[in-house]
């Protein structure tokens, strides 16, 4: 695997992608702002990486995101997640181009807020990578 691919794992795996489970989470629909720091530890010198964006969250988009995660991550496998109203945890395994990639991740739901981080710890052709991604969101108010 890529670095760079790695890294667009753990954006992907950002908390608009991962807000639904069997109970639908404290979120209050609306338009929301989404940061995210990555921190790359391993064999070749990454700089760390920030990433923000805004996105209007429907009652749909909250019910329907753990869905749109499985099916848009070829390659990768839930392994265990749980969820509640407030918070959810999840493990993952992503398998291509010669690597793999084991991800843990957890989200607290928190109204108007969110905050979570990713872990992701994989071997690539080009050594060892363990990254930490700290996300951060934010409701601003309507869409």
């Amino acid at each position: 695997m890529q670095p760079a691919f790695l890294f667009a794992i753990a954006l992907l795996i950002s908390p608009a992608m991962l807000l639904a489970q069997d109970d639908t989470p404290n979120l209050v629909p609306g338009m929301w702002a989404f940061s995210s720091m990555t921190h790359v530890e391993g064999d070749l010198p990454i700089p760390d990486q920030t990433e923000s964006h805004q996105e209007c969250l429907t009652d749909a988009d909250i019910a329907d995101a753990q869905r749109s995660l499985i099916q848009d991550q070829d390659g990768c496998e839930v392994i265990e997640s749980t969820s509640s109203r407030e918070r959810m945890d999840y493990r993952m395994v992503c398998r291509g181009s010669g690597g793999e990639a084991n991800i843990d991740g957890n989200l607290r739901f928190l109204g108007e807020r969110a905050e979570g981080s990713v872990d992701v710890d994989t071997t690539t052709q080009m050594g060892a990578l363990k990254m930490h991604t700290t996300i951060e969101a934010q409701r601003m108010g309507e869409c």
